[in-house]
């Protein structure tokens, strides 16, 4: 998500676009297209190994950058600086299962006849 240049971060200068990401680290390039910057990844890359892209105030010639919360990037007169989103976790709780009563039932009456027909066996045999 990016937000606009007159967002009100007090760490950030007005001209510097915020743009949240929801996780990191995410690679340079990546960020370069996804915000616009470029038309596609690999011109992302080509920019960057060219030495056009400015990570923190230094050129970053490394395609794949590892880029995290607090990073500033500069391209083309375009600044922007990286936020991490604040994520909303919830709780996910287990499925419930729910017991089979019918079966159960079913068991108990075997085992009675069972039971049952025993003890008649045993009441024969004497």
């Amino acid at each position: 998500m990016t937000m606009p240049a007159n967002h009100s971060d007090k760490n950030v200068p007005a001209d510097v676009r915020i743009v949240e990401i929801t996780r990191e680290p995410v690679e340079l390039y990546k960020i370069l297209k996804f915000e616009g910057m470029v038309a596609s990844g690999g011109e992302g890359k080509g920019v960057v190994a060219a030495g056009q892209v400015l990570v923190n105030g230094k050129i970053e010639t490394q395609k794949r950058k590892k880029i995290v919360a607090g990073d500033t990037i500069e391209f083309n007169n375009d600044r922007i600086s990286i936020k991490l989103a604040s994520a909303v976790t919830t709780e996910v709780s287990p499925p419930k299962t729910e017991a089979k009563p019918v079966v159960e039932e079913q068991v108990i009456e075997e085992t009675s006849s069972n039971t049952v027909a025993t003890d008649v066996e045993k009441n024969e045999n004497k």
